[in-house]
């Protein structure tokens, strides 16, 4: 079969690939191994935000009161219903890309696909077969794994991936976390709410290291108040599995020590999916388990290029999307913008929720910026002091001679759906003025950043 387009996976890159040149007119072929959708959807951030949700109501009925409702009986949270629902979530939009696939014309071939030769595909089969495809573009779109570290292999009942997380048969009393990136963090709030006692483990000095300091240290504050345990700067030395639980041996601040639980979740971060695709016979440039590509996601090699979690940029999901659409516009020699990785906005789904964009204040004082800084306290909103939610604040960063914003770091209940407006004034180079000069609506989260602003000012 002969395509314009062929796409190796169908994850957030992938897909938006392939509809992205489909609604152009290209004739275009997606291979997937998996469940189309790839780990986001089927395995990561959307059946996540729905264990999260389910996590987050019963946190409600566990807090009701203090929201002047009574009520009888007792209130228990069912992993297993919540795992279904979390599932079924999905399930829905796993069918929600096979429906638009169908709708766009897009061929959709199950198997493992490897690039055999310049503008070939061959696609291994369940069945044993083989096809092969032929396409005058080859985008690789094959995304990441969670990755392992020889000292805590996961083996699916007390060492944990996040997959396995996701479904779980019954709760834990307790858990280990190792690593306290999103992932990390997400599945310890998830836990913690839901009654399991949860242990927090970082190697570097602050959890979500990639956070403003601040804000570090304020959602750290919020899993003490869940009686969660976090130790930064904490090495993992070794992991032992016994009948009853796990024993885990670190070294932090407090010197060597053994940590015991039922269940331990390694959130080490992600591995490029590469090995079998073909790259190294076709002499495809690969630095430190990422492939190379310019601006526009080509390879070294004519006619292929990638995307995502193989590409040496951030890996999230909305990162990949928009680096299908510029491939694929410049495939078709649409002379795209490249993107500009300074303005990739990124969330944190815990209680409370973090949401950042741009320089960290330390960042942008490292780069030599003279900055203003503002700030607004979440617990001067009236919004937050109605939703009984009042921790958290908004920080912004401005550069003190352009007054252009270089960062955006907020914390507080539901701010991820406050950051567009920061992440197009950071794209735009809006200014303080601009932005103190906007109305914004009252009562409302997201006013805090014109209270930040004037602050700055």
């Amino acid at each position: 079969m002969k395509y314009d387009i062929v796409v190796i996976g169908s994850g957030p890159g992938g897909h938006v690939a392939a509809l992205k040149a489909a609604k152009r007119g290209k004739s275009v072929a997606v291979v997937e191994k998996a469940e189309l959708g790839g780990v986001c959807l089927n395995w990561g951030c959307i059946p996540t935000k729905a264990m999260l949700k389910s996590a987050q109501v019963y946190h409600y009925f566990t807090s009701a009161a203090s929201y002047g409702i009574d009520f009888e009986g007792e209130v228990r949270p069912s992993l297993d219903k919540i795992v279904a629902r979390s599932r079924g979530v999905a399930d829905q939009m796993n069918k929600g890309v096979a429906f638009l696939f169908k709708k766009a014309g897009v061929a959709v071939y199950e198997g493992f696909g490897r690039v055999a030769a310049k503008g070939i595909v061959e696609v291994a089969k369940s069945d044993g077969t083989t096809e092969t495809l032929e396409a005058d573009h080859i985008i690789l779109a094959t995304g990441s794994r969670p990755r392992e570290i020889p000292i805590m292999p996961v083996d699916g009942k007390r060492i944990l991936s996040s997959r396995e997380a996701l479904t779980m048969a019954e709760l834990p009393e307790s858990m280990i976390i190792v690593g306290s990136g999103a992932i990390g963090c997400e599945f310890a709030w998830v836990y913690a709410a839901l009654g399991v006692k949860v242990t927090i483990v970082e190697y570097l000095p602050a959890m979500l290291p990639l956070a403003d300091e601040e804000v570090s240290r304020t959602l750290e504050r919020s899993f003490r108040k869940m009686k969660a345990t976090v130790l930064t700067g904490t090495a993992v030395k070794a992991v032992r599995v016994g009948e009853d639980g796990c024993e885990v041996d670190v070294e932090g601040k407090k010197g060597a020590e053994t940590l015991k639980a039922d269940v331990v979740l390694s959130a080490v971060g992600v591995k490029s999916n590469l090995e079998g695709l073909g790259l190294e016979e076709l002499g495809v440039k690969i630095e430190r388990d990422k492939v190379v590509v310019d601006d526009y996601f080509r390879t070294n090699v004519e006619g292929l290029y990638a995307i995502g979690d193989i590409v040496a940029t951030p890996a999230l999901a909305h990162v990949a999307s928009a680096e299908a659409t510029v491939c694929v516009e410049a495939i078709l020699g649409e002379n795209p913008t490249p993107i500009d990785y300074t303005t990739i906005p990124s969330c944190v789904y815990t209680t409370p929720e973090v949401a950042m964009v741009g320089l960290t204040e330390k960042q942008a004082t490292d780069e030599g910026y003279e900055i203003k800084v503002g700030k607004y306290q979440f617990m001067a909103s009236g919004k937050a002091t109605a939703a009984g939610d009042r921790d958290g604040f908004v920080k912004l960063i401005y550069d003190a001679k352009s007054e252009k914003l270089l960062g955006a770091h907020i914390i507080g209940g539901s701010v991820t759906e406050m950051l567009g407006e920061p992440t197009l004034a950071k794209q735009l180079g809006i200014t303080a003025r601009q932005i103190a000069s906007t109305v914004h609506a009252h009562p409302t989260m997201y006013e805090g950043l014109l209270e930040a602003t004037e602050d700055a000012l």
